[in-house]
């Protein structure tokens, strides 16, 4: 599914055409200065399709923006960077070259994998990584060793680290063995290699780490460098 199925309520359409801000679509509307499709509207819950609608501002006709969104399985060894000045596969790579104007929010580490979002939508991409938003990303990670459930517990309560102590966050033990542990690690911003990082404070190495979920999307059964469009439903648990 494409951005031409995705909906925007009436400010939120205005905004996204580089108007002005939602705010100022707000006083927009309710001087009756908007038009969509010829007629003058006042309501501030009409759905827009940038497809199929006409919006005016003192009936001057503007452009609405076509966004498009979707989601990829990252897979270990490739980099999130579009266009890598050493050569190495990047995920621009495992799209078609329609797509490749889009890209990825965020970042995967090149030996990490799992979950990564791709759109042209800045105001999506600002809410999923400004740290203010605190959009929680869910992971699964392995380490060597069988991981103490004091050290489970420092991580959900904050692990020190070189630029500061990290949010609480939610852990959850999956497996461990005297070779190796894996949990869930559910946390609510995204330092350059936090997770990697905490668990190396605290004693330990990863050995496998992938991300399968972020705010209200999640990974579910895709494979490694597949992707596929976002539709209406999971692009609304992202908060747009």
């Amino acid at each position: 599914m494409t951005s031409s199925a995705k909906l925007f309520r009436l400010n939120q359409a205005i905004a996204k055409s580089g108007r002005c801000s939602r705010r100022e679509a707000d006083k927009l509307i309710s001087a009756g200065r908007v038009s969509l499709n010829g007629r003058v509207v006042t309501d501030f819950g009409l759905t827009v399709d940038p497809k199929l609608d006409q919006l005016a501002i003192d009936g001057k006709p503007i452009k609405l923006k076509q966004f498009t969104y979707l989601v990829m399985y990252k897979p270990r060894g490739v980099v999130t960077t579009c266009g890598d000045q050493f050569g190495r596969e990047d995920v621009l790579d495992l799209l078609p070259a329609k797509l490749r104007h889009l890209r990825p929010v965020g970042r995967l580490d090149m030996d990490s994998e799992g979950l990564l979002l791709f759109t042209n939508d800045g105001e999506l991409t600002q809410k999923v990584t400004h740290p203010v938003h605190h959009q929680e990303k869910k992971y699964l990670v392995w380490v060597s060793g069988s991981i103490a459930e004091s050290d489970l517990k420092h991580m959900a309560a904050g692990v020190v680290l070189s630029d500061g102590p990290t949010l609480p966050a939610k852990v959850r033990l999956l497996d461990r063995n005297q070779s190796e542990s894996s949990f869930e690690l559910t946390i609510r911003e995204g330092r350059n290699r936090q997770i990697r990082r905490m668990c190396t404070q605290l004693g330990y190495r990863v050995t496998r780490l992938v991300r399968v979920g972020i705010g209200g999307l999640q990974l579910g059964q895709m494979a490694p460098g597949v992707w596929r469009y976002l539709d209406q439903d999971e692009i609304e648990k992202l908060g747009t």
